[in-house]
């Protein structure tokens, strides 16, 4: 199992693609914590009952940033919104990984690895992943904010967003490998290459 991270705008789903192209399965936390919050789901219908059916739009379904707002504004309302999402997204992690082939090297995409394992060690967790590889990947700040601007985000969502995050300071000291991502297309295959022949030797061992 390799674990995949990096702050917003740093180009890690980028990276994930190349490595996908190259014979990897991508298990994508973001999916899979929308997957299980869509219409008709158990977890869906658990949020509606402790918060309240504003948190759905008229075609019933999640507004996130509804919810957000809500289980966010306490320790105890985000407590009960992860109390609940949290099983969920286990299992259907569980299951992805269950369906890939034994021989597979898989890529766990995580945002937020480093704030998971933070809060895993502040709770003494053992719920997360062993990682035999971790990749991070990086990018100074104003190629990050101008990505994001490409994306419609304003700067200061962005730098709001980016504050909110683990620093790259902090994402390295769970790396194995650091992945720079201030260059071109051409630099970053070169680098995704090493990984992956890398990875294709640990698997081999």
């Amino acid at each position: 199992m390799v674990g995949l991270t990096g702050g917003i705008g740093s180009g890690k789903s980028t990276v994930a693609a190349l490595l996908a192209t190259r014979g990897a399965v991508v298990i994508d936390a973001d999916l899979i914590a929308r997957k299980v919050v869509e219409p008709g789901s158990d977890a869906l219908a658990q949020l509606v009952k402790r918060f309240g059916s504003e948190i759905l739009d008229d075609s019933g379904s999640l507004v996130r940033p509804r919810l957000a707002e809500m289980a966010f504004g306490s320790s105890e309302a985000r407590a009960d919104l992860e109390a609940i999402t949290h099983p969920a997204i286990g299992h259907e992690f569980l299951r992805q990984l269950g369906e890939c082939a034994p021989d597979a090297i898989v890529i766990h995409d995580v945002p937020l690895l480093a704030e998971s394992r933070k809060k895993a060690q502040e709770t003494a967790s053992n719920s997360l992943p062993d990682y035999a590889y971790v990749i991070v990947v990086e990018a100074p700040l104003e190629t990050r904010l101008s990505r994001l601007e490409e994306r419609g985000l304003s700067a200061d969502d962005s730098r709001r967003r980016i504050a909110q995050q683990a620093t790259d300071a902090e994402r390295r000291e769970h790396a194995t490998r650091v992945v720079d991502n201030s260059g071109g297309l051409a630099e970053l295959e070169t680098q995704v290459d090493e990984i992956w022949h890398a990875l294709l030797e640990i698997d081999s061992q």
